[in-house]
């Protein structure tokens, strides 16, 4: 079987979504179907043997592996999603991003005490959101087994902000 650098399929946009950001687009990976699933592989071997009951993925990239890891897994997937974004009772969370700040939601009834937690997004930046889904997970009785990422952009730091948990990540920057 073909092995894919899986950089290729990572395009960077200069400017977005605000001047002096350099974004990490995944939609190149996305759309090439035999790349994604060796990334879906990369992923799945991220976590190894880890007991996982619900994977957490952050609006909207953490969705697209969130949802596959999920189903690999045999395990619940639950969105994290943006205010008002989600029908039911939720807790929320507001944190500082590189470029602003933002808000983000979970309903109350997505994780019990106890449940073994895979959090994921396609890129550590900063760390601000990561650290936001860490607190509302734990703020539910979860425990974060994994926080898992497609992409870390090291120069940002936001390791730093989940030194307490393990990290993993397909790719480096």
């Amino acid at each position: 079987m073909k092995t894919f650098n899986l950089e290729e399929y990572i395009r960077d946009v200069k400017d977005f979504p605000k001047e002096g950001v350099l974004f990490k687009d995944i939609t190149p990976l996305l759309n090439h179907p035999q790349a994604s699933e060796q990334c879906l592989q990369e992923l799945l071997d991220l976590i190894g043997d880890l007991k996982i009951d619900k994977v957490v993925g952050i609006e909207s990239r953490g969705f697209f592996y969130g949802t596959l890891l999920a189903k690999e897994l045999n395990a619940g997937f639950v969105p994290v999603r943006k205010p008002g974004k989600l029908p039911y009772n939720t807790n929320s969370e507001t944190y500082d991003l590189e470029y602003g700040t933002d808000t983000l939601e979970i309903h109350k009834d997505a994780i019990k005490k106890g449940d073994k937690v895979l959090l994921h997004d396609d890129v550590l930046a900063t760390g601000g959101t990561a650290k936001a889904v860490v607190n509302l997970i734990e703020s539910l009785g979860g425990e974060i087994v994994q926080c898992n990422f497609l992409m870390i952009i090291g120069f940002l730091k936001g390791s730093e902000k989940l030194k307490d948990y393990n990290v993993a990540s397909v790719l480096s920057y």
